[in-house]
């Protein structure tokens, strides 16, 4: 997408605004911990020899499994969301900083 396009694409949400309120999607975690996954669903061959537990970073599913990630997004659409966040709530370095260190902490 162009600047131009990104532009006009941001006009029409803020004209949007002014006539509605918008809908925005809901928890992904919720939704996330319904289809039950395994340690398994967050490696898949990407990460099979990382070395800690990747179990509960949701993040990783936009990698290792973007069919769920798409699911949930599809029910928030269809269940009339206007907006969809990413899947992206832990994926900042300070986050994995945190995580690095609790599990060197453990350790």
């Amino acid at each position: 997408m162009t600047q131009k396009e990104n532009r006009i694409y941001m006009t029409d949400i803020r004209e949007e605004l002014k006539k509605r309120i918008l809908v925005i999607d809901g928890a992904m975690g919720t939704m996330i911990q319904r289809y039950k996954l395994e340690e398994a669903d967050y490696r898949c061959d990407r990460f099979k020899d990382w070395k800690s537990d990747l179990k509960g970073n949701n993040d990783l599913l936009s990698l290792t499994r973007p069919d769920i990630i798409k699911n949930i997004h599809l029910e928030y659409l269809n269940a009339g969301a206007d907006i969809i966040e990413t899947n992206t709530f832990n994926a900042q370095k300070f986050h994995w900083l945190i995580t690095t260190w609790k599990i060197w902490l453990m350790n």
